[in-house]
């Protein structure tokens, strides 16, 4: 297969347009670890805007990804990150995403992220939250085993391009399936596109000499040992190159508990991060170092020493007797100095992204000259632990800078020291010199010369109450909105005159007006159920009528927004209204009576000479009470005509209304016919 993806074409909606796209291998063999990684992924995901009568095309949706075949990652600790493509195809509906993250077996996937959405998927990886991605997106992960299976809903839908073979041995990855919805739905369920897959993952299992278990870990000693030793960080070490007591003594000084200004425990150098094979390992080591105040050197031994990130009371002493020269600057210069040292670490709080940390010093102290130093590590994961370097690097910043040449029998082990004690009367007194660089013999003069700074030996303590400051106020991310639901909607019967004089009613409904870009979708069906009608308003409006509905018939209606991308908001609560062409009800009944008879009551009356007369409406009661009688039936007729009705209820004396409706069903009052006895 081709060493690197090309172009690909993926296309939502209904149907799905063309996939245009080359797979390299994954799994088989292990991806080509050369050239720059270039992930870039352009989405346009455009819904048919409320034009229900067009037919989507395939350019409506469209994914696009182009990618050179990347180097591949490794994680340390935990770390928020996204991954290289191997492959995207489209088949049945369903778009199929391989993701790998790292190129090694990592401890867990702890978090799958959706754009900025925190996912949560069930028993089968469907995605249930948020919800509008349910049931179309699913995600499935492999943690990668040496020996690992092949995706098998991938499998299924590719059989000729992708087999059991393609496993992802060693390859962490997930698969990621996403569904096309309905033209009308694409913008509610992939609001941001096509969903951009991110992780927060617990990286590699690494070796811990103090027990000699092979686990996660974030303790930062074990991870700089790890670098050291494996084939991406460059130095290649093997395990008898290293000298591992020193690194347990780190590794235990990583794992000590501090307290933070809240009062809190938190691990004294533990942090993550991740990196291509690619990067500068030498980079990548000096950050590890720095955020766990690791020196690394070589023992007379050749093995590979550490000095832990703490402070060790110093076994040489030289004395004037033992130093031939000496150089000391109190590093008062404006130019070198500094009154305060800013902070950037990486939050896990604030989605893994780098924050800034409270200032240590204060940056205006003397003057309005700001003289300020960064500390910037985004392996460091803590406040806390940003706090103490900052401090640290403050102290450096401001020491006295010294340099020695002594003789070699008085420094001969200074090369595997971290501390040195010097005395020097006037100028120091019994000082604590930490090491800066690389100690060199001189084999002609058996001498060495170094450098270093003078620090107190108070140097890694650290009083958070007090000294650590307070972090920047967290960034609350807004979720989004969508778009809203109207308000005050109302609905009311208007009427309009028909050629030949007739009357026809419509409904006109009204909101209030939210945003010149809104257009709204009006549906309305007779309450007794049918067909679905629909009418949209134009962009900026604020009403919206219907065409003409059947006279006096009931209708619901309700309402939604769209907005210019293809989002909808919820529905509306419906709306009940009766269509009524005419409102004027025609003149009552005339000549209303009614006669007494044995087994039927007959009444009597004359029809209104009206152009809107439509029927005559007969009411019964056992009382003389309007409000409550009974409808017995419509007599349909024309006008100015003479009519009868006979009724046949029970023996009894009755009460009889008769009304007249026009073709709205609008009524007329009620002439009563007064008692009517039934025998």
């Amino acid at each position: 297969m081709p060493p690197a993806l090309g172009f690909a074409l993926f296309t939502l909606g209904a149907p799905l347009g063309l996939v245009n796209f080359v797979t390299i291998g994954f799994g088989a063999t292990v991806l080509n670890a050369l050239g720059a990684a270039a992930l870039g992924i352009g989405a346009s995901l455009v819904s048919s805007y409320l034009n229900k009568n067009s037919t989507p095309k395939a350019e409506d949706g469209k994914y696009n990804l182009k990618q050179n075949v990347p180097p591949l990652c490794r994680i340390y600790g935990r770390v928020k990150k996204g991954g290289d493509y191997v492959l995207l195809e489209e088949a049945g509906g369903f778009a199929y995403h391989i993701i790998v993250h790292a190129g090694h077996r990592v401890e867990a996937y702890v978090e799958h992220w959706l754009h900025d959405d925190l996912v949560t998927h069930d028993g089968a990886g469907i995605v249930t939250d948020p919800a509008h991605y349910y049931p179309y997106v699913g995600i499935n992960d492999q943690l990668g085993y040496d020996v690992s299976t092949a995706y098998s809903q991938v499998v299924a839908a590719f059989p000729d391009i992708w087999t059991d073979d393609h496993r992802g041995d060693g390859l962490a990855s997930i698969v990621m399936t996403c569904g096309s919805p309905s033209s009308e739905d694409l913008q509610t369920v992939y609001p941001n596109n096509m969903p951009v897959h991110t992780a927060v993952i617990d990286g590699a299992l690494i070796y811990d000499p103090r027990d000699g278990v092979t686990r996660f870990s974030s303790n930062l000693a074990l991870i700089r040992a790890d670098h050291l030793r494996h084939p991406s960080g460059g130095a290649k070490l093997g395990m008898d190159d290293l000298y591992w007591p020193d690194w347990q003594t780190a590794a235990n000084i990583c794992d000590e508990w501090v307290t933070n200004r809240e009062g809190g425990s938190v691990r004294r150098y533990h942090g993550g991060l991740w990196y291509r094979y690619s990067n500068d390992q030498v980079e990548v080591g000096r950050l590890i170092d720095q955020a766990a105040e690791l020196v690394i050197y070589e023992r007379p031994d050749g093995k590979i020493g550490v000095h832990a990130g703490h402070y060790v009371e110093p076994d040489i002493r030289l004395t004037a007797n033992d130093i031939i020269s000496h150089q000391f600057d109190a590093n008062r210069r404006r130019a070198s100095n500094v009154v305060a040292v800013r902070g950037r670490y990486t939050d896990p709080s604030q989605g893994f992204n780098t924050v800034d940390a409270a200032i240590y010093g204060i940056p205006y102290a003397t003057d309005e000259t700001e003289r300020t130093r960064t500390f910037d590590n985004q392996v460091v994961q803590d406040h806390n632990h940003s706090a103490r370097l900052q401090k640290i690097t403050y102290i450096r910043a401001n020491a006295p800078r010294v340099s020695f040449t002594a003789h070699y029998e008085a420094a001969r082990n200074v090369p595997y020291r971290r501390f040195v004690r010097v005395h020097l009367p006037p100028t120091m007194v019994e000082a604590v010199v930490e090491i800066t660089g690389r100690p060199k013999l001189s084999l002609v003069n058996l001498t060495y010369s170094f450098e270093g700074i003078v620090v107190p030996a108070s140097l890694y303590d650290f009083d958070a109450a007090t000294e650590e400051g307070v972090p920047g106020g967290s960034i609350t991310p807004v979720a989004p909105g969508g778009t809203p639901v109207p308000t005050g909607f109302a609905v009311t019967i208007e009427t309009a005159a028909l050629s030949g004089g007739q009357q026809a009613a419509y409904a006109l409904a009204t909101w209030d007006h939210v945003s010149d870009i809104l257009r709204y979708e009006l549906t309305w069906q007779l309450t007794s159920g049918g067909a679905i009608t629909s009418a949209v308003s134009a962009s900026g409006e604020d009403e919206v009528r219907t065409s003409y509905l059947a006279d006096g018939s009931e209708y619901e209606f309700r309402l939604r927004a769209w907005s210019p991308g293809g989002g909808k908001s919820d529905w509306t609560s419906y709306v009940i209204r009766t269509a009524t062409a005419d409102p004027t009800a025609p003149p009552v009944p005339a000549a209303v009576s009614s006669d007494d008879g044995a087994g039927s009551a007959v009444l009597h009356w004359t029809t209104p000479n009206s152009t809107n007369f439509a029927s005559t409406l007969i009411y019964r009661n056992a009382v003389n009470d309007f409000a409550t009688a009974t409808l017995v039936d419509a007599i349909y007729s024309g006008p100015s005509l003479v009519r009868s009705y006979a009724d046949a209820p029970a023996a009894g004396t009755y009460y009889y209304w008769l009304t007249s409706a026009n073709f709205s069903g609008v009524e007329s009052a009620a002439v009563a016919t007064g008692a009517t006895i039934v025998s």
